[in-house]
């Protein structure tokens, strides 16, 4: 697999080249690795977000600093009311 890195696309030189640094291997190990990383990283903010014993306040916090250029995670409030 090639991944175009020229032109528009070269910003992903440097992304590439930082997950190297990160996970301290090649740049195939590091797309590699980042690739299995980002679904249990999603999944595990989720979780975190959906706690109950979390202030709305704190729930926004935490979702603004987890999110990234390509991941945004957003609070929604649903208040529903019942009449008898």
């Amino acid at each position: 697999m090639r991944i175009r890195t020229d032109g528009d696309y070269a910003y992903r030189r440097d992304a590439i080249e930082q997950a190297a640094e990160f996970y301290d291997c090649n740049k195939t190990k590091a797309v590699v690795s980042a690739c299995d990383d980002v679904p249990h990283f999603v999944r595990a903010a989720r979780q975190v977000l959906e706690r109950d014993d979390l202030t709305l306040e704190q729930r926004r916090e935490i979702a603004e600093t987890l999110s990234s250029r390509v991941v945004a995670f957003e609070i929604d409030v649903d208040i529903t009311t019942d009449f008898d």
